[in-house]
C-alpha cells in the first residue's frame, strides 16, 4: 500500500512541474493591424523618393515634400494602430534604370499609384473613425502622381 501511495505522490509532484513549462513559453504577439502594411508603404515611399533625390538632387525641391509627407502619414499611421514603426529608415528596393531622371520619375509614378490604389482600397474597408486618415492619404497620393508628371 504504501508502495501505490508514493506513486501517487510522485505522480502529483510531476504534474505541477510539467504545469509550470505553460508560464515559460513566450506570450504571443498581438494581431497585426490591417493598416500596419499602409504604415510600412508610406515610409517605404518616403525612403524611395528620398533614394530619388540622392541619385539626382536637382530633384530635391520637386520629391523633398512628397518624402515628407510619406513620413508624416507613416507617423500618424503608427500612432493611431498604437505601435511604433521600425527604427532607422527603409531601404527602398532599387529599380531598374535608376541612373535617368525619367527613369527615376517613372518609378516613383508606379509606386506612387500602388500606393494610392492600396491607401483606397484600406479607406474603403476601414471603420468611420479611420476612414478620414485613410481617404486623406489616398488623395495625397493622388496629387503625388500629378507631381511626378
Amino acid at each position: 500500500m504504501l508502495r501505490s501511495g508514493a506513486l501517487l505522490a510522485v505522480g502529483a509532484a510531476t504534474v505541477p512541474l510539467t504545469g509550470c513549462a505553460l508560464f515559460d513559453r513566450d506570450e504571443p504577439s498581438p494581431p497585426s493591424d490591417p493598416l500596419e502594411p499602409l504604415a510600412d508603404e508610406a515610409r517605404a515611399l518616403a525612403a524611395r523618393h528620398r533614394a530619388a533625390i540622392a541619385a539626382d538632387p536637382g530633384l530635391a525641391d520637386r520629391l523633398t515634400p512628397i518624402a515628407d509627407a510619406h513620413t508624416a502619414h507613416a507617423d500618424e499611421l503608427r500612432r493611431l494602430i498604437g505601435r511604433p514603426g521600425p527604427s532607422g529608415p527603409a531601404t527602398p528596393a532599387p529599380s531598374a534604370g535608376e541612373g535617368t531622371r525619367s527613369a527615376l520619375l517613372a518609378g516613383l509614378r508606379t509606386a506612387e499609384q500602388s500606393g494610392r490604389d492600396n491607401a483606397a482600397k484600406a479607406c474603403a474597408a476601414a471603420p468611420g473613425d479611420r476612414a478620414a486618415l485613410l481617404g486623406s492619404i489616398a488623395a495625397a497620393r493622388a496629387t503625388h502622381l500629378e507631381a511626378l508628371k
